[in-house]
């Protein structure tokens, strides 16, 4: 066990809230409060969401203070009766509750400057445990808590993003920091196209297995993310620069045997490496999109300077569009159907011959739930590519919900594009 002196090496993240249980929100503050963790060389084991059930609340944290040497709370600080998480540390840890007359002071006058009395509900927001240092809230009017007993220690921070972020940052700067050296987790993101999860692992996993042996070591993750595949590779150490080159290590040992199928090394979105790609080529794109219902183009207009690459994009939903608009033939699509290779091509040449563009790329596909058949099921989904070189076609099936088609739809569009441009016209320099 550590004591107050030290600094923790494992931590866990527990956010509190009924809400995060359910469809309608979900839990971002555990990635913010893990960046800032892993800054400081402290490793994030675990995470979980606990309901506004007292007696939940209050055996999680139990059973999880056993596990790390500082536990982290987000939410559950207001003044209503599901707020629950002082009461509940008040259970865990057997420490009594008090009210502080000036935290209710400070919150009485926080109402008075926007010329509102402060509702008595409000009072039970200055209960303080005993032992506990208070945070300062200058964004909300629940103050956050710092415990240390036993070499272990638990912070109580409120929900908003707006206050727990600030909240947290100061008091890592000034009660951990200083204890932490300059230990510091580092990491990089691999991101690969066109090869599922399993066909990454059985690739990957005997060349990243040795890694655990190097000086300092290097941790692997794989993870599926919709469309594509990232490999997460971590070391900790106290030089930045030891860090970079551990890490260039493997990856350098690592891209070779992924090839083509890697699209960034540096934790880059497609969107962006294809945006650096067509700028690098002094080369437009337009895109004409069916089933994705301009997805492509938001994603490329994500970007911060698009507007040298993006020319236009035309949502062609109807059979009608993709004839006035992109000049595909009645015949074509009452032959082959608006969702066929036939079609696809004539939508990417008719878009690259009326925006005048390098590259084209068309999308046309069945989003679902219905609209299926034997032939051509839900979530199938046909590609086209136009550019210099010529045209490239490709058929996809996708699982999942509509949303889920749509999103694994727009992610080929892009790799389509990225591949044909590589094929075509490295890079300058390249």
């Amino acid at each position: 066990m550590t004591d107050s002196s030290s600094p923790p090496r494992r931590a866990i993240v527990i956010a509190v809230g009924s809400e995060l249980l359910t469809p309608l929100r979900a839990d971002t503050n555990s990635l913010f409060v893990t960046a800032r963790l892993n800054e400081l060389g402290i490793e994030v084991v675990a995470k979980l969401i606990v309901g506004d059930r007292r007696d939940d609340l209050a055996a999680a944290i139990r059973e999880n203070l056993g596990r790390a040497d500082l536990l982290v709370l987000t939410g559950g600080l207001g003044p209503t009766d599901d707020d629950v998480t002082r009461q509940a540390v008040s259970d865990a840890l057997g420490l009594t509750l008090r009210e502080d007359p000036a935290i209710v002071e400070r919150i009485r006058a926080r109402f008075a400057r926007r010329g509102l009395e402060m509702p008595e509900v409000n009072r039970v927001q200055g209960q303080v445990l005993a032992g506990a240092s208070v945070l300062a809230n200058p964004n909300g009017t629940a103050p956050g808590q710092w415990i240390e007993r036993a070499g272990r220690r638990v912070v109580l921070l409120p929900g908003p993003p707006r206050e727990m972020q600030p909240m947290l940052v100061a008091a890592l700067d000034e009660r951990l920091a200083p204890l932490c050296g300059s230990a510091r987790v580092y990491r990089r993101v691999i991101g690969i196209a066109g090869r599922t999860e399993s066909e990454v692992e059985e690739v990957a996993q005997p060349i990243y297995s040795t890694w655990a042996a190097w000086a300092p070591p290097v941790s692997t993750s794989i993870l599926a993310a919709p469309g594509q595949i990232e490999l997460h590779l971590s070391v900790r150490t106290s030089s930045e620069d030891e860090g970079k080159v551990v890490l260039d290590r493997a990856t350098a040992a690592m891209l070779p045997a992924l090839g083509t199928d890697v699209f960034s090394d540096d934790g880059r979105s497609l969107e962006q490496v294809v945006g650096e790609m067509l700028r690098a080529r002094f080369w437009r794109i337009a895109t004409a999109e069916s089933c994705t219902g301009g997805l492509v183009a938001s994603r490329l207009t994500d970007v911060p300077g698009s507007s040298d690459y993006v020319e236009r994009g035309v949502v062609c939903y109807s059979n009608l569009a993709k004839t006035e608009l992109l000049g595909v033939s009645e015949e074509s699509i009452r032959l082959h159907g608006a969702v066929s290779e036939e079609v696809g091509v004539a939508m990417a040449v008719g878009m690259r011959e009326r925006a005048g563009v390098e590259v084209a790329v068309a999308v046309t596909g069945i989003a679902g739930p219905g609209g299926g058949s034997a032939r051509k099921p839900v979530g199938t989904v046909v590609v086209a590519v136009a550019f210099p070189g010529g045209t490239r076609v490709r058929r996809f099936l996708f699982l999942g919900v509509r949303a889920q088609v749509k999103f694994q739809a727009s992610q080929a569009s892009l790799d389509m594009v990225r591949r044909a441009m590589e094929e075509f016209l490295p890079a300058p320099g390249a």
